[in-house]
């Protein structure tokens, strides 16, 4: 309609001009049939220009729309604002085809682990009714994806994995396999609404490998402290029972026989303390949380070393949930140690301690030869000293994870010495 009207004025004018003027009829009648000709081809050619266009760009949104971005516009000029309009559109569609195209790929490979993957992944709605699954929950559970789709928890056995603490380790027996399982659960959000995701790991395969390897370990340790002990009473034992056979003996046989009994006590009681420092390792008694100062700990703990004045350098005021006893014994073994190697080379001890990241961080430096060997640092009876039990850093490893923190040892760098760093939360 503005089309036609853009052209209206001039058309009737001109009309009015031919029919008032002195013309012949043939003339008046063509004139009139060219104007109205002309006049309505450019109004109709107008509004194609527009429309046309404009009914393109909508079929293409409506093809975006659709979720398919093959549809392209063609013929748009560079000189023409709806043909710019048209190159956007068109570049639009080639972004979202990229997208989709990342997508489908991205989720292709998240399929394609979860499917291949040996953890049982299950996704729960707001209803409790089970939405995902993967092989591997497939096969603990005995069943296809078909059949367990749709159905809630307590259906397949699954209601108490989707309550208590997470994540924790439990003896479950599945339909399709039983053993000790690592459950954790989390939430997500899908279409806007809740979900559970349940997530359940074997470890029996871990687990058994583990305790395998730890078998070997003790076993290595135990079989070479018990021939340490061992052998020298065997050999003292044939020596004296060799004297005691002879028919005539020396002079000073006894002196022979005391020595070799001292011998043979003495052993015995080295064989005697590495049972019981084992007996120790392996009963270690859970921490009794209660408020603890650090600064007061660490303090009274280098109060208590009379071997070397180590330098002390405070930290914030802090209390933590800890067990006193354990945590102070722990101090002093590290304390201990780090005396120990200083004085080896005549250098000094610095001990402190900082907050960061909800964690306080207890720190000592030593200025010793630092450690040869720290792939063995907390391997049971593992020991440098001579006399040592090798069990001090084991102890204290126990005791910091007990607390829910961690212990590390490591050389420093570009000096001698080592430096031991011990990291506990501040809030539990």
């Amino acid at each position: 309609m503005l089309a036609l009207a853009a052209g209206l004025g001039s058309t009737a004018v001109a009309l009015a001009l031919l029919w008032t003027g002195d013309h012949s009829q043939n003339l008046r009648w063509t004139l009139t049939v060219v104007l109205l000709i002309a006049w309505l081809s450019f109004a109709f050619s107008a509004q194609n220009r527009v429309t046309f266009p404009l009914r393109t760009l909508s079929n293409i949104l409506a093809a975006l729309r659709e979720g398919d971005f093959s549809i392209r516009a063609r013929g748009a000029r560079e000189d023409d604002v709806l043909g710019e309009v048209l190159r956007e559109v068109n570049s639009l569609g080639e972004t979202l085809r990229q997208q989709r195209l990342g997508a489908v790929e991205a989720t292709a490979l998240l399929r394609k682990v979860m499917e291949e993957i040996d953890v049982a992944v299950f996704a729960f709605d707001g209803t409790g009714r089970l939405r995902l699954v993967n092989r591997a929950g497939e096969r603990i559970l005995n069943s296809t994806a078909e059949r367990l789709l749709g159905r809630t928890a307590h259906e397949f056995g699954l209601a108490e994995c989707l309550r208590g603490q997470t994540p924790r380790i439990e003896q479950i027996a599945f339909p399709g396999k039983s053993g000790r399982w690592e459950i954790h659960r989390g939430s997500f959000r899908e279409a806007g609404l809740s979900h559970q995701l349940l997530v359940i790991t074997d470890l029996s395969r871990a687990l058994r490998e583990e305790e395998r390897l730890v078998w070997q370990r003790l076993i290595r340790v135990l079989g070479h402290e018990l021939n340490n002990s061992l052998a020298p009473i065997k050999s003292v034992a044939e020596n004296l029972g060799t004297i005691l056979n002879r028919g005539e003996r020396a002079p000073d046989w006894e002196q022979d026989m005391r020595s070799g009994l001292q011998i043979i006590a003495a052993r015995s009681d080295s064989l005697a303390r590495f049972m019981n420092a084992y007996a120790r390792l392996a009963k270690l008694p859970p921490p009794v949380l209660q408020p603890v100062d650090v600064g007061t700990s660490i303090r009274r703990v280098v109060g208590l070393e009379p071997r070397l004045n180590v330098e002390l350098k405070p930290g914030p005021e802090i209390r933590i949930q800890a067990d006193p006893d354990q945590l102070e014994q722990l101090l002093i073994n590290l304390l201990h140690n780090a005396v120990d190697a200083a004085l080896e080379t005549g250098g000094g001890v610095r001990v402190g301690w900082v907050q960061e990241n909800g964690n306080v961080d207890v720190w000592i430096q030593d200025d010793g030869p630092g450690i040869p060997n720290p792939g063995n640092l907390f391997v049971p009876f593992f020991t440098t000293k001579p006399g040592g039990s090798g069990i001090g850093l084991v102890l204290c490893r126990q005791i910091a994870e007990a607390h829910g923190g961690t212990l590390a040892l490591e050389n420093r760098a570009n000096v001698h010495g080592c430096e031991a760093r011990l990291r506990l939360p501040v809030q539990q």
